[in-house]
Formats: C-alpha cells, structure tokens, sequence
C-alpha cells in the first residue's frame, strides 16, 4: 500500500515541544517505518476450514496488535460519517450542560450512567493521576493548544452503542464477531465500547499505560487474559493523532511505566510504534499492550470506534475492577444482560444489510428471535454501559 504523507502534521505536532523539537520529529518518523516494517496488516482471513488465520494469529500474538484493512466499505463508511455529524450535533454545548447548541436536550441528558467525557484541549487529563486505579503512571507533556481554542473538547464518549445506530451496525460486522470468536472462543462476552475522539488541535493525550487491572497475578494468567479492543478507523490513524503501542509487552505482566520511561530517557518510549492505518480499517489491540497516545497537534482528526470482548472464563464470576462500571460480581445474569447488546447488534446489522449473511453468536443460538432491533430494544440500552464488564 502507499504510504500516506503526514510530514506536514508531524513537524506541526514537533513544533509544540519547543528544544525537544527534533527529538519528537524524529521519534515520528522512525516511529512510523517500524511499524509499516512490521508483518500486522491485511484484509480478514480465515483458514479453510473457517478459523482465523494461522498468519494472523501468529502476527497477533507476537505483536499485540493487528491492522485489518478495508474492513468498512464505501457504503457503510457513508452511513458513518452521516450518524457522527448528526451525533456531534446533539452533544451538550459544554461541560455539564443539558441543552446542544439547538436547544435540545443534549446527548445523554438524564442518563445515570456516564457518557461524554471532556478535556482541556491538548492536555494529558489522565497522566500521573489516581483516575482508572492509577494505571495511567506517568505524565505527558501537555501543549499549548492555538488562540481561541475552546476551553474543553469532547474526549471519550461511554456507552456509544445507545447514541449510534451506525457504531451499534459495526459491533454486529459478522467477520469482526468470528474474530473476537476465533480469539476469545464461541462464547465471547462484551466488555465496553466508546468513542475516542481526536479533534485536530485540540485531542487530548493518553498517557501510556496497559488496561488490565484483575489478572496479573492470576495462576492462570496469559497473553489473552484481560482481552481486548477492536478499533475501527473513522478519518484514520497517524503517528500525531493515534494510539502508540510497544509490541510484545503483552506477554510481560504488568510492567513499570515510570522505568520505561526512566530508560527511554523521556516519554517518547523506546521501541514504540504508531497505530497507522486508513479510514475504514479496524485495529485488533490487546487491552495487556503498553499504548498511548499523545496530544494532537496535527491538523488530521482521529475518531475511533471502540469495542472490546473478554474470554468468558475471564469475567464470570469474577470481581470487577470498579474502572468501567458499579457491577461487584460478573455473574452469568449479568453477563446475560450484557450481552443482549451483541443480539441488538447483530439484527440491527441485518435489517441495514440484508444480503449479508449474520453472525450466529453461540449463547444466543436457540433465542436469537429475543433480539430484534426496533424502538423498543433502542430504549432499553439507556444506560446499559452501567454493566460494562470491566477488567
């Protein structure tokens, strides 16, 4: 595939770090060459016999991470952008208030669970604090966004599949369920899905951390035990506006961010590499991969569609971490109810597409006819992210 130029953006970003300029230039662009080096991309395959991939699994599991090429098609790409202009239309006009800038009840109004999140532009809100049981360890360097930027932007919005019909027909693509099946098996169970949005310059830093919190010590433990999250590519992902991942560290346990950083001598880790891949690719990523992202001074938005499973063995009857929802113990009732959201999915899916042929999901095989997308099923998943399966 031929290489985007994204030379522009990144000495813009570069710019905004003042005598480390060059270094964070250079960072970019090495950066980038390593991981365009790397064996992890390409259309979803499946062996003969319909299993994943042996070269995809392969690649996955060395690397944590998986670049899955035109997954989105020009039609459904259309419908997507369509349904984020309507759903940024009815976002609150700031901070806490109840009212878009039409006067409508802003999205989320009323909901008991949380929904859009905001950050001061450019900042790293997150980095060095206490927020998601501290594992965001260390700090990034926070920009000086342009005059007249707003005093927040739009960060993460939670529990998207009750606001976007068009990410809820995504969560159902048949091909990207028989992943989450080939890796986590048959019986897969939800973990969360929001929207991470990178507004050029204005996007906010994710300081490096891994999303894992319950497992690392566990007996048990492996390279797929905390799951993961699949990353569908609304505008594409660059070395300024994307997530950054080490490769293999996956299969490390949980490692110690603040010494990484100590041995790389800034937070530009060594050995990283940039996500980058075009509009309509989805990114497999392992929740244990060390990753980030930094502040985007670019001039290139990024809006990612973000959707995760678990193994079932990994959350039933499991304690929660207390990060993504309220729930103390991940029963099969709860799991249960969790999941009706991959049944909506799949219906929703269907009734868009119907000459595609649907994803069976193994837990529901005898009771998929419970599961029709229609008003009444929009209105129950208010507030469903209240039972996030978290980690």
């Amino acid at each position: 595939m031929s290489r985007p130029d994204y030379t522009k953006s990144i000495d813009a970003c570069a710019a905004h770090y003042g005598d480390e300029a060059e270094a964070a230039k250079n960072y970019m662009l090495e950066g980038e060459a390593r991981a365009y080096a790397l064996n992890n991309r390409g259309p979803i395959r499946f062996n003969e016999d319909g299993s994943l991939h042996h070269a995809i699994v392969t690649a996955y599991s060395k690397y944590g991470f998986y670049v899955f090429e035109n997954v989105i098609g020009e039609r459904e790409m259309a419908d997507i952008l369509e349904d984020i202009e309507e759903l940024r239309s009815r976002f609150p006009i700031h901070p806490g208030a109840e009212v878009d800038a039409h006067g409508r009840p802003a999205l989320g109004a009323g909901n008991k669970a949380p929904g859009l999140t905001w950050s001061k532009p450019l900042s790293d809100p997150l980095g060095g604090t206490e927020i998601a049981n501290g594992r965001h360890q260390v700090k990034l360097k926070d920009l000086k966004a342009s005059e007249g930027a707003p005093d927040a932007a739009p960060f993460i919005l939670l529990g998207s599949l009750q606001f976007s019909e068009a990410a809820l027909r995504i969560y159902g693509h048949p091909e990207l369920l028989k992943v989450a099946a080939a890796i986590n098996g048959e019986d897969f169970a939800p973990f969360n899905e929001v929207l991470f949005i990178k507004d050029a310059g204005l996007g906010a830093a994710v300081s490096w951390h891994q999303d894992g919190d319950t497992h690392w010590e566990s007996p048990n433990f492996d390279e797929g035990i905390h799951g993961f999250n699949f990353m569908a590519q609304v505008y594409g992902s660059t070395p300024v506006n994307g997530v950054w991942v080490v490769p293999g560290t996956h299969k490390l346990g949980k490692l110690n961010i603040k010494e990484m950083v100590e041995e790389s001598g800034s937070a530009r880790l060594k050995g990283a590499v940039p996500i980058v891949c075009e509009p309509g690719d989805v990114v497999i990523c392992n929740r244990q991969l060390v990753h980030g992202s930094f502040a985007n001074a670019g001039f290139e938005p990024r809006l990612t569609i973000n959707f995760g499973f678990h193994r079932r063995s990994s959350v039933l009857n499991v304690k929660g971490a207390g990060i993504h929802s309220p729930v103390t113990v991940y029963t099969n009732d709860v799991i249960k109810e969790r999941s009706k959201v991959i049944g909506y999915a799949i219906d929703a899916r269907q009734k868009k597409y119907p000459d595609e042929k649907p994803y069976q999901y193994k837990p529901f095989h005898d009771a998929l006819e419970n599961y029709v997308w229609d008003a009444a099923a929009k209105a129950s998943l208010r507030d469903y992210n209240l039972l996030d399966l978290s980690i």
